[in-house]
């Protein structure tokens, strides 16, 4: 274990939490869902010896607080939370893990700040306004309902509901060897009721389409590298789509990666592995 740095960074409209630790070129992780800064704790261990790996709260998540609690927080302002701490990270250009919501919010960042980074990997990408306008509809009623089932039923009901559209059955859930997916606390309960009552309705209306990222999908010297990745075991998931959409954007194949929709928690080995093998590679 490599001692860690917390610290809080005011942005506007917002106080974010977060923890930098290791040594090496600066990696910067967006989680998906309700994930917070130590949600891939189990992974990072397996990186800190390459990389200086960066992790943070998302705003209205644990230790992050909103200045305006009853505001919507697009996934343009997420994006921003991402610039102004890369800002206060770095002056060079960093990499970026991205997964599900993680991934949209790093997309944004790229079409709008793409300087900041050098090579994103964009897993499962949370990404709809990619699809063709049928799915892009199928996928706004998914998450109308599982709000909806959130309001009537509880987080619980809904929990079930966005693992069973990402295509996670937690019954039959395959995890690395030797490795037990930590229990349910208070804490992250509170963080999926925010990600429910919050994210998931800018995520049904997120607009982020192929024009947005014209400019940063076609290669040149001061474009970012963009990997559209997705689980090998996530094929079920309307996210795999939007990985596949966004490969072909870029006119480059899916990278695979260990697991499912959620390989960064169920496999933190193997998945910073094939991280490390795509981060190190020569584009």
């Amino acid at each position: 274990m490599t001692d860690r740095k917390r610290d809080m960074l005011s942005v506007p409209g917002a106080t974010l939490y977060y923890e930098v630790r290791g040594s090496g070129p600066l990696l910067l992780v967006s989680q998906s869902g309700e994930g917070d800064a130590n949600r891939s704790d189990a992974m990072v261990d397996h990186l800190t010896d390459r990389y200086t790996v960066a992790t943070y709260d998302r705003r209205g998540l644990s230790r992050s607080t909103a200045e305006d609690p009853t505001l919507p927080v697009t996934p343009q302002t997420h994006g921003e939370d991402l610039h102004h701490l890369l800002a206060a990270l770095t002056d060079r250009p960093a990499l970026v893990l991205g997964c599900s919501l993680g991934a949209l919010y790093g997309l944004h960042l790229v079409a709008a700040h793409p300087g900041q980074v050098a090579t994103l990997i964009a897993h499962d990408p949370a990404t709809p306004a990619l699809l063709p306008a049928a799915e892009r509809a199928r996928i706004r009623g998914i998450l109308a309902d599982v709000q909806a089932v959130h309001r009537r039923e509880g987080w619980a009901p809904a929990l079930r509901k966005v693992a069973d559209a990402v295509g996670i059955d937690p019954a039959t859930m395959e995890t690395e060897p030797g490795f037990t997916m930590p229990p349910m606390t208070a804490e992250r309960i509170a963080n999926i009721e925010y990600y429910l009552d919050n994210d998931i309705s800018e995520l049904r209306d997120s607009t982020l389409g192929a024009g947005d990222l014209a400019a940063v999908a076609t290669p040149g010297a001061t474009s970012p590298r963009i990997v559209a990745a997705a689980g090998r075991n996530s094929h079920a998931a309307w996210n795999y789509r939007c990985a596949e959409e966004l490969a072909t954007l870029l006119g480059t194949p899916v990278a695979d990666f260990p697991g499912g929709h959620n390989g960064n928690t169920t496999h933190p080995l193997a998945f910073a592995s094939r991280l490390h093998q795509l981060l190190s590679a020569t584009p």
